[in-house]
């Protein structure tokens, strides 16, 4: 199966999000099992919503995930270019065989007839959809168009027989003809539509396999019909490829999930420090199952075991919970060294730690990540813990929402009863803390440890939530350690 040729196409209109992403990821997966290629193709022909913010986005995107493309930007291939707005000029000779061959015609129609003659349609009960006036105009007609200085679009004529194929993941699909009426190729002012530049591409750059999500399931049949004109305008290879549709995603209240939706921004999960591995990971699943209730894997072993055929194709649910635990596991897969890499740029990037550590902060990274490498679902999590040890006491601060553990009376005695112990310590590691710390604050205070250690770790740390309260103060040192406790009982 080494000429299976599948393509990603989006358009660069803001923030990638993660149902963009698991289509590609299907893609990917599909041409690596089968030996194929992977086609990057970037549909930029709106230039009222397209921006190059978003097309290097896009770029960007792919390669963190390390979705690698075969062909397409910045790489090229024997079809370039890969970008739409840099091949108008094909799609406007394609237009003119198309008009030429009557595989096309112009229409008149305006907006306000159209919709005028579309709420006829449902007023009657009739399919509301194109009526094919101006499919066979007359001169007359046309040069009274011609007169008013009326710019028409380019509409395809559809052949009026209904439409079956095979679908890759729902099985035999069929729609009426009555469903699929004649539609717009090129808009009034010369610009392409999607519904003409993508089966073009299609067509020229010889895309075997389509998976896609299942929102573009109806524009199937027209996509169909355009594929038989081109391969009579002398277009491609004649090749219609299969096709497959991807169940929906769904997120809250069970709709579909939309770039609207928090959870579907790519750049959270970036900025939140998931792993690309975890992500990709969870969006497998969406639709998708390895199978034997495997839930954990590589893109690597997804690719070895990928058949489409196993594609659901029930709408599936996005559940940013499991999202998280899946990508907690990854980071707990990591070796520490490589957790620590995967960490240093987040660290720089709050400021946590400079753009180049010193020897001494990367020596105390690498102590410090074995106590948080099973209790962070995110790098962003692994900031939050590691902030304590990097920053200065002059610019230590806590949580105000923990605060109240250090300030009520329990925890100030606490407070004072840890720091004078502590003052008397000579050996200064982990063991030895944690002993004179049980000994005075369980065994002769008679507290249990959360309300013996709580304070305590909120004014080490300033958070609740930390790595290891003895850990921590070893790490942390005596001298800072002790300086915190005082500035603590002096808030």
């Amino acid at each position: 199966m080494n000429n299976v040729r599948v393509r990603f196409c989006p358009s660069p209109t803001g923030d990638p999000h993660v149902g963009m992403v698991r289509t590609a990821l299907f893609n990917w997966a599909y041409a690596r099992h089968t030996g194929g290629t992977f086609v990057f193709r970037i549909e930029d022909t709106d230039t009222a919503r397209d921006s190059e913010d978003s097309y290097r986005m896009l770029l960007d995107s792919l390669r963190w995930l390390g979705l690698n493309w075969d062909e397409g930007p910045e790489i090229g291939g024997p079809f370039a270019p890969y970008r739409q707005s840099e091949r108008l000029e094909i799609y406007r000779d394609v237009a003119a065989k198309l008009l030429a061959s009557g595989h096309a015609y112009y229409c008149y129609c305006s907006q306000e007839e159209l919709e005028q003659r579309r709420e006829k349609a449902q007023a009657e009960n009739r399919t509301p959809g194109y009526d094919g006036k101006c499919r066979n105009l007359t001169d007359e007609e046309l040069g009274q168009f011609k007169s008013t200085n009326r710019e028409p679009v380019l509409r395809f004529k559809m052949p009026g027989s209904d439409f079956t194929w095979m679908d890759l993941v729902r099985g035999e699909l069929t729609f009426a003809a009555e469903h699929v009426p004649d539609y717009v190729l090129v808009r009034a002012n010369g610009d392409p539509l999607y519904t003409l530049v993508n089966p073009v591409d299609d067509a020229l750059m010889e895309i075997t396999h389509v998976l896609r999500g299942e929102d573009l399931l109806s524009s199937t049949p027209r996509q169909i019909a355009l594929y038989a004109a081109l391969k009579d305008i002398g277009v491609g290879k004649g090749i219609t490829p299969e096709f497959g549709h991807l169940p929906y995603v769904m997120g809250e209240g069970n709709k579909k999930l939309s770039k609207r939706d928090p959870e579907s921004s790519l750049s959270m999960y970036r900025n939140e420090g998931f792993l690309p591995e975890g992500l990709l990971n969870y969006l497998a699943l969406l639709g998708w199952s390895m199978g034997e209730d495997q839930e954990f894997f590589s893109i690597e072993q997804m690719a070895t075991a990928f058949e489409i055929t196993r594609v659901n194709p029930n709408p599936a649910r996005f559940d940013l919970k499991k999202c998280t635990a899946i990508n907690a596991d990854w980071i707990r897969s990591l070796s520490p060294a490589e957790l620590q890499n995967r960490l240093l740029p987040y660290l720089t990037t709050s400021a946590v730690l400079p753009e180049k550590p010193t020897v001494q902060q990367l020596d105390l990274l690498a102590k410090s990540i074995e106590l948080i490498q099973e209790r962070i679902e995110t790098l962003g999590q692994g900031v939050k813990m590691l902030r304590f040890l990097f920053v200065s006491d002059d610019e230590f601060e806590i949580d105000p929402d923990d605060k109240p553990a250090v300030t009520d009376e329990s925890g100030r005695s606490v407070l004072v009863a840890a720091s004078n112990v502590l003052e008397e310590l000579d050996d200064w590691n982990r063991t030895e803390i944690e002993a004179v710390l049980r000994a005075e604050l369980i065994e002769t205070m008679a507290l249990k440890p959360k309300n013996a250690f709580g304070a305590l770790r909120v004014a080490a740390t300033g958070r609740r939530v930390s790595p290891p309260l003895f850990e921590s103060l070893e790490l942390l040192g005596k001298t800072r350690s002790l300086a915190r406790i005082t500035a603590a009982l002096s808030s």
